[in-house]
Formats: structure tokens, C-alpha cells, sequence
């Protein structure tokens, strides 16, 4: 009798967690500050041969997401980054998504160089996709460059958002309270 007690309890406990609304992260400094209304669709963590590179978190303006904006990114990031290697895996991941111009590649590699700080363990960066197709972006909430080419800012946000991701699993963590509007 005591474990079928015991059993209906962890039961009844598990039933109230399920029907308990999720806890509301506070929206990423300076997204807030761009974009109304942001609420968190999913979060996930990045690795890469076992060892964990990030924990990445998705917002999106009242909770609907398009590729065409309207959203911000942010990556926790899990260990110490040089911003020039960040920025050339991100060209390495928009090339492998089909990207083949190489003279854009290379102004593009050069953008992004400007753009990213190197990081530290802890650190956040994170990447708002104005409804524009502009990008602005946030290190520990300080404002750095921002990306007015369209074209660009489709392909940085396509390394974790398209469906050709080179990691699904994070994409659809990420997208899991979404409402897709496009």
C-alpha cells in the first residue's frame, strides 16, 4: 500500500509539472529594445564532438516566428571564442548552405570580422533579425555593428533556422513553441 501511495503521488506530481505554465525568461538586453512583445519559442545546446560549444535560446515577436524577421538569437556561449574564428564558422556554415559567390563570401568574412567580439565563457551574443532583414546584434547586452545587407543576415540566421541546418535537433528545440506565420 505504501509504494501505490507513493507511485499515485510521483504521479499526481508529474501531472501538475505538465499542466504548470512554462517560466518565462526575461527577453535578451537590447532585442527588448528592438522588437515588442518577445516571447521564448525553445532553447537548446550546442556540441560538437561531445563538448559543448553553447546554449542557444530563440524569441520571436508574440510568439510568431518568420524567417523574415521579427526575432532574436542568443548563444550562451560554453567556452572561451576568438570573434575571428566565430566569424569564419559562420562563413564556413553559410557556404556548406550553398552560398558560392566567393567575392561576396569574402565581404561577408569581413563584416563579420568586424562584428564579433571574442568571448568568453558565459558570455552572450545575441542576434536580432529586424521585420527589415537587418540584423543588429548584442555582446553582454553592448551594442556592436550592425548588418543592414539583407542578404547576409539571411544566411547568419539560416546556420541555425533553416531546415537544411546542419543541426536539425537544435533548430526544432529552438522552434518548439513556434507559431509559424511564414
Amino acid at each position: 500500500m505504501n509504494a501505490l501511495r507513493r507511485r499515485a503521488i510521483a504521479m499526481l506530481c508529474l501531472m501538475l509539472g505538465a499542466l504548470a505554465a512554462p517560466v518565462q525568461a526575461r527577453p535578451p538586453a537590447g532585442a527588448a529594445d528592438l522588437l515588442a512583445d518577445l516571447r521564448q519559442l525553445g532553447s537548446g545546446e550546442m556540441r560538437w564532438f561531445g563538448l559543448k560549444l553553447y546554449d542557444a535560446t530563440l524569441w520571436a515577436e508574440g510568439g510568431r516566428f518568420s524567417l523574415d524577421g521579427g526575432f532574436a538569437l542568443s548563444l550562451r556561449y560554453a567556452r572561451d571564442f576568438d570573434g575571428v574564428r566565430l566569424a569564419r564558422a559562420s562563413i564556413d556554415e553559410i557556404r556548406r548552405l550553398g552560398e558560392k559567390d566567393e567575392a561576396r563570401i569574402a565581404r561577408w568574412l569581413e563584416v563579420l570580422s568586424s562584428i564579433f567580439p571574442d568571448v568568453k565563457a558565459g558570455e552572450v551574443i545575441t542576434g536580432v533579425k529586424l521585420p527589415d532583414g537587418s540584423a543588429r546584434f548584442f555582446h553582454q547586452g553592448r551594442a556592436l555593428p550592425a548588418i543592414e545587407d539583407r542578404a547576409l543576415s539571411d544566411a547568419f540566421f539560416a546556420i541555425w533556422l533553416d531546415p537544411r541546418t546542419r543541426e536539425p535537433d537544435l533548430r526544432a528545440r529552438l522552434l518548439a513553441d513556434a507559431a509559424q506565420s511564414k
